[in-house]
């Protein structure tokens, strides 16, 4: 399988800042890629960091002006399974900013009707995907599970926050994953949550709007304060455009009643 992915922004910078992007794809030994900030022209310096997560992260220092950035990337066959550490145990079961599991716990007792493993986490895939409807720009940046779970509507990453505390409520291990997916429409940076059963970690989409076996892994964290795209330290910045694309040579279909890695 090969899947090309690009992304592009365009920032007006107020001032001096520091730009923190999280664009790139997470396995850079199956990735033949490239990743250009230029600011007047000029190509900016750019650092790679990686988080205890595996997330690669790009900073750049900017000053007062327009900055342009550009990350393509071909990235041909499948990840090894994402590796289970002692501390996925502790760290994705505990409630966090946007899935307040502690919460939404009598809600996801009520709803698991006695469900364990495999079961339950298909089931509440399935009726987040039923429960909410799909409405872009219906969430704000600062809602969580629970305010989604009362307005019964959001974009990807509220379907993926209300999976995740609904999980962590009912002591499965879960998590936020931002990914590159071809076939989604409109086409933008997508979320899904990840959950641990028997050793392994396990895509979630709720939203079934791309095939998760094609997905590429961008970053993984608690939820969407760990996985942002864009984060800027200093002068304020202004995001004036951004363009995502993500193909791949066959799209394959996707049965939601069975339980895929994501790559």
């Amino acid at each position: 399988m090969r899947r090309d992915v690009t992304s592009a922004l365009s920032l007006a910078a107020s001032g001096p800042a520091r730009l923190v992007l999280s664009v790139a794809v997470a396995d850079k030994e199956r990735a033949e890629e490239a990743l250009v900030v230029t600011q007047d022209g000029r190509e900016l310096e750019v650092n790679e960091l990686r988080d205890a997560r595996g997330t690669r992260l790009h900073t750049c220092d900017v000053k007062k002006g327009s900055v342009d950035v550009s990350y393509r990337a071909t990235v041909r066959g499948q990840s090894e399974p994402a590796p289970v550490t002692d501390m996925d145990l502790i760290e994705y079961l505990r409630p966090s900013r946007y899935c307040e599991s502690d919460t939404l716990t009598p809600t996801a007792v009520a709803e698991a009707g006695g469900r364990s493993g495999l079961d339950l986490v298909s089931h509440i895939g399935s009726w987040v995907g039923t429960e909410l409807a799909y409405i872009s720009g219906s969430s704000r940046p600062t809602d969580g599970a629970a305010e989604t779970y009362m307005t019964r509507r959001g974009v990807c990453r509220d379907f993926a926050h209300l999976v995740v505390a609904m999980l962590r409520a009912m002591d499965v291990p879960a998590r936020l994953v931002s990914v590159y997916a071809p076939g989604l429409s409109p086409m933008d940076f997508h979320a899904v949550a990840e959950a641990l059963v028997d050793g392994e970690w396990w895509a979630v989409d709720a939203t079934t709007l791309a095939p998760r076996q094609s997905m590429v892994r961008i970053a993984t964290g608690r939820d969407a304060a760990d996985t942002a795209f864009l984060t800027t330290i200093g002068e304020p910045l202004n995001l004036e455009s951004m363009e995502v694309t993500a193909t791949v040579d066959s799209l394959p279909s996707d049965d939601v009643r069975e339980f895929v890695r994501l790559s």
